[in-house]
């Protein structure tokens, strides 16, 4: 029978089996990175050597005419599954659309690349790598956020300056407008138009699918509460939902609204951010933003409503449904056209 362990022997052995057990995470977590670079390299390296091959005319040859065909028929006899033609298409445009292999993130998986060549635009694609980068999508969540038009809805409000930044560098969080978007898209709730739905029910049915909401609010947001309560000369008022967003160190108060946002809506969420400001606060904190969310929004009547209020509160609209992304691309490529012509007459 073994010895059992004394109480002085307890604490060694503990801190043994946390350094084995540390050990062997980091190991395996090294291990899948390894792999994960492998493929990605194998991959590339792979495309540019379809790509020589076409580009040194031998793709018009007996075995070139149809190349990818006759190129996953033979690799997968030779080394069995992982050689589809759907799958060297994409590492043939893996190849195009990143010709540096050198510049490369390790971190996106060889799915997450798979989903990137799929995007013909520059500028878009440039920006789902860098934001991929930034938040750490999984594929589902990078599949989301292309399907949603997040780039093309991200850009509506900006210059071309602001644009190509965007593209470069990802979203950047640095002021409360960097958190907020014209239009937010709730396709994820399933409610199908035109289903007539509470304010009540729109709230719960977010709150039930919390973390495809967070998705779509962005890097940063952490839940606070539902039905926030606070008093005020013993009146009881309820936020929606109450975030802090850990970037800019503040609260973010969401207002949801099922009609046409109205001027008296505003003045509420001022007095929350107003109450939030010097009750909710604490010494480290930034002054709270305020979001109200509504099906439609009368641009003038906000314009109006919020003359000389706080900075902060923003009124944006939401949809059930996918955005047409071709429009949202179409009115993208008016704006950098316009912006350039304007640029040529200066």
């Amino acid at each position: 029978m073994e010895r059992e362990l004394r109480k002085t022997d307890y604490k060694p052995y503990q801190e043994l089996l946390e350094r084995i057990s540390r050990k062997y995470i980091d190991g395996q977590a090294q291990a899948v990175r390894s792999v994960n670079e492998t493929i990605i390299d194998t991959n590339w390296n792979i495309g540019k050597y379809i790509v020589e091959y076409e580009q040194e005319g031998n793709s018009k040859a007996k075995y070139g005419a149809r190349l990818l065909e006759n190129l996953s028929r033979d690799l997968c006899l030779l080394h069995g599954r992982g050689f589809s033609r759907s799958n060297l298409n994409y590492m043939r445009l893996f190849y195009l659309r990143y010709p540096i292999c050198e510049k490369l993130s390790h971190k996106l998986s060889w799915s997450h690349y798979c989903e990137l060549v799929k995007i013909d635009d520059e500028l878009e694609r440039s920006f789902y790598y860098q934001q991929n980068i930034i938040e750490n999508w999984s594929v589902p969540e990078l599949k989301r956020q292309k399907d949603s038009g997040l780039f093309l809805r991200l850009v509506a409000s900006k210059n071309k300056d602001e644009i190509l930044l965007l593209a470069k560098a990802g979203q950047i969080v640095e002021r409360p407008e960097d958190i907020v978007k014209d239009t937010y898209v709730f396709e994820f709730l399933k409610i199908p138009e035109p289903y007539v739905f509470s304010e009540n029910e729109l709230e719960t049915r977010l709150i039930d699918n919390l973390q495809k909401f967070l998705l779509e609010l962005g890097k940063g947001f952490t839940f606070v509460g539902r039905q926030y309560r606070i008093i005020i000369n013993n009146t009881t008022y309820r936020v929606d939902l109450v975030f802090y967003h850990r970037i800019l160190r503040c609260f973010v108060l969401i207002d949801l609204k099922i009609n046409e946002v109205k001027h008296d809506d505003i003045g509420q969420m001022n007095m929350y951010m107003g109450y939030f400001s010097k009750e909710e606060n604490s010494e480290d904190d930034n002054p709270p933003i305020g979001i109200i969310l509504s099906k439609e929004k009368d641009e003038l009547m906000v314009e109006y409503a919020t003359y000389g209020m706080n900075s902060q509160m923003f009124v944006s609209k939401y949809q059930l449904y996918l955005p047409n992304k071709e429009e949202l691309r179409k009115l993208l490529n008016n704006q950098l056209a316009e912006l350039e012509s304007d640029k040529e007459e200066v």
